[in-house]
């Protein structure tokens, strides 16, 4: 089978770049890109400013920040003794298990750390002017949630990836595993990826209660700031505040504060409670030359529910695809919509006849202006369910019937 994968865009028209089937595009295209400012940008512009924590690198050289936006149970009375913290499974899988009197900063590395994995991606950014592609690489964090590999991770590390390759930080020399998407939120910037290879699982994390943590409590972050060399870094300190509002690309969140140290690569790695559980999702900061110490993580209690979902395949048509802007509209004299720029080889699309150059105008007798309008769609139904497509084809309107497939 083909090793295309799907792909949208919410750039330029023009600019022929690749991302991952359904993505939404929440974050910029420029956090995954070396960025330069504009002219007659002064330095003030650019004093404070939200990243994500994902590091990339494009032509070999390193972005040190991924830019996302542009202003465009609490203690528990201690025992006499300490219970185990980890049991190994009949697999030899490490499965932590929370502590119930608070751990050293030193003790939750040994427990959590090895859940905590690096996630290294390749991914096609844009088409030169020979007609070649040009990748590049990034790298993230992620946290095995159980021991059939699937690990949690941010909706922006994987974006667009065309490779994702996993690495196991268990105190030896980085194993390297190839993984697959699952699915995703990019609403929620979350991600489940999968091991595609039997290996034998370091450890799985456990999650905590995020509801259930105050300020001032330690907060110990666990993931892979800066590359693989720097895998299974574990930066301590405290809750700084709870439920506080955050606008990511004109999304706004309600994310767990902290002043533990994040960095970019950090992205997708865990933000540690005292008894070893899991309470967030490390993902952003507040970024300046005056700034320090604003780290943000998406509270675990809004992951759990999400996870039932995530782990379900996510549905395939088979297509790259850019969206449509008024703006490109006009300059293309094209219809407002989903340009297709390719079909992949023996997929839904090309099963039910879907043709480069087509513009989707409706799916599923719903009007489409954008891959997230189409994505969500197509997310309420089920493998080998059949919708039906009209598209613009040469001026004219056509209705197509494909099959979903996962």
């Amino acid at each position: 089978m083909s090793n295309f994968n799907d792909d949208f865009n919410k750039n330029d028209f023009v600019e022929v770049k690749s991302w991952k089937e359904g993505e939404d595009i929440s974050y910029s295209s420029d956090n995954i890109k070396k960025n330069k400012p504009k002219k007659g940008m002064g330095k003030k512009f650019f004093s404070y400013l939200i990243v994500g924590v994902l590091c990339t690198s494009l032509g070999g050289v390193a972005s040190s920040i991924a830019t996302i936006k542009y202003f465009n149970n609490k203690g528990i009375s201690s025992p006499s003794t300490v219970q185990s913290n980890s049991e190994k499974t009949n697999n030899n899988t490490v499965k932590t298990s929370s502590s119930s009197v608070p751990l050293s900063v030193a003790n939750i590395a040994k427990q959590v750390g090895p859940a905590v994995v690096g996630v290294s991606t390749k991914s096609i950014t844009s088409i030169d002017m020979f007609g070649l592609p040009e990748t590049q690489e990034g790298m993230g964090s992620g946290i095995i949630f159980n021991e059939d590999g699937y690990i949690l991770t941010n909706y922006h590390v994987i974006n667009g990836a065309k490779q994702i390759t996993v690495i196991f930080n268990n105190g030896k020399e980085g194993k390297e595993i190839p993984a697959k998407v699952v699915n995703y939120d990019s609403s929620l910037d979350l991600a489940v990826i999968k091991l595609t290879e039997d290996v034998e699982i370091p450890a799985v994390a456990e999650f905590g209660d995020s509801d259930s943590i105050e300020v001032g409590e330690p907060a110990i972050a666990i993931g892979n700031p800066l590359g693989k060399q720097f895998l299974g870094t574990v930066t301590a300190g405290v809750i700084s505040a709870v439920n506080r509002e955050v606008t990511v690309d004109g999304q706004t969140q309600k994310y767990i504060q902290t002043d533990a140290a994040i960095n970019p690569g950090n992205s997708g790695g865990a933000l540690v409670n005292t008894y070893g559980q899991v309470i967030g999702i490390n993902t952003a900061k507040i970024g300046g030359s005056q700034i320090e110490g604003l780290g943000f993580a998406i509270p675990i209690n809004t992951v759990k529910p999400q996870i039932e979902k995530l782990i379900k395949p996510l549905l395939k048509i088979g297509i790259s695809a850019s969206n449509i802007t008024q703006n490109i509209a006009k300059r293309n004299n094209l219809p407002i919509g989903i340009y297709i720029h390719q079909v992949e080889e023996f997929s839904p699309a090309e099963k039910a006849g879907l043709l480069p150059g087509d513009v989707i105008t409706k799916f599923d007798g719903k009007t489409v202006k954008t891959v997230e309008e189409m994505n969500a769609l197509k997310q309420k139904h089920n493998s080998g369910d059949k919708v039906e497509i009209q598209v613009i084809r040469d001026g004219k309107t056509k209705k197509i019937t494909l099959t979903l497939s996962e």
